[in-house]
């Protein structure tokens, strides 16, 4: 899923890039001539970890287009386009959400996606492979996921459930570095006055780095359940068959090897079995819906 991995790098750079920053800037309240006072910390921390996920949902969009080169449909150009506004009219009226902006990005890969800070300013965009290689009952139903996950709210849900892992990775991170930079300390006998050091600034950005990938792990499982719920909603919308029928032929076209590592996990074209995976199996997502009632 693309707009899931964008979040997340976008994520992790901003938020290191806001700590770092207010670490050099002295902005270390939490830091005491007694110690490290938690209290503070952990209101540092959420003001920064919220803050930096919200920055990222505010920015998904531009990153979107920016990362696929998606162009906008202002005006359609040919039938197919056309028809794509169409459709994607008709399901947002039936999803109860405004129009999003639909856009077209040149791959060979079958992909689509939805992204945007809001139910009311969102993105969904196809790939030309998806186009191509699919029929427009399968086509349908693709887009009928990602006006699904609009209308969940998925790109807001996913946003406060990263600003409290990232509270939780800025507030470790800090405590890792503060204890390293003090026993790293020359004379232990003037820490408690001894300012923040090189030690610490290095220290508590790798952490807030590893750290977030680690905690991704919890951001990508709730992935995992919503897509599930964005099938059920895209089979309430376009029908069950047509969007058993999507996954069957992304199923049949999936070549895992030929996808770069990096990508893996992006797209509707999902279905590893890990825990940075962003989708379940293609398999499980079929069966869910044949069984759901």
């Amino acid at each position: 899923m693309k707009r899931i991995v964008l979040f997340l790098l976008t994520n992790i750079a901003v938020m290191v890039v806001l700590s770092l920053t207010a670490s050099l800037l002295g902005v270390n309240r939490f830091i005491t001539a007694n110690g490290m006072n938690f209290t503070a910390l952990l209101g540092f921390a959420s003001v920064f970890g919220f803050g930096g996920a919200f920055i990222s949902l505010f920015m998904s969009k531009w990153m979107a287009k920016m990362s696929t080169g998606a162009q906008v449909i202002d005006t359609p150009r040919n039938p197919t386009e056309t028809w794509l506004m169409n459709t994607v009219q008709r399901q947002a009226m039936a999803a109860g959400i405004p129009m999003p902006e639909v856009a077209v990005y040149d791959s060979p890969e079958v992909n689509a996606f939805a992204t945007g800070p809001s139910k009311s300013n969102s993105l969904v965009a196809v790939s030309t492979g998806l186009l191509y290689n699919m029929t427009e009952d399968e086509v349908e139903a693709v887009l009928a996921h990602e006006i699904s996950h609009v209308a969940n709210g998925d790109m807001v849900t996913l946003t406060l459930i990263q600003g409290v892992v990232n509270t939780f990775v800025i507030a470790i991170s800090k405590v890792v570095a503060f204890a390293v930079d003090r026993a790293l300390s020359s004379n232990n006998n003037e820490e408690s006055n001894k300012a923040p050091g090189m030690a610490y600034y290095i220290t508590s950005m790798v952490c807030e780095i590893l750290l977030g990938f680690l905690a991704s792990i919890i951001v990508m499982w709730f992935s995992r359940q919503r897509e599930f719920r964005a099938d059920a909603g895209a089979a309430g919308i376009a029908g069950r068959q047509k969007m058993i029928a999507a996954l069957e032929r992304l199923r049949a076209q999936h070549q895992p090897a030929q996808l770069p590592s990096q990508m893996q996990a992006m797209g509707i074209n999902g279905g590893f079995r890990s825990l940075f995976s962003s989708h379940p199996s293609l398999e499980d997502r079929i069966a869910a819906l044949r069984s759901a009632p």
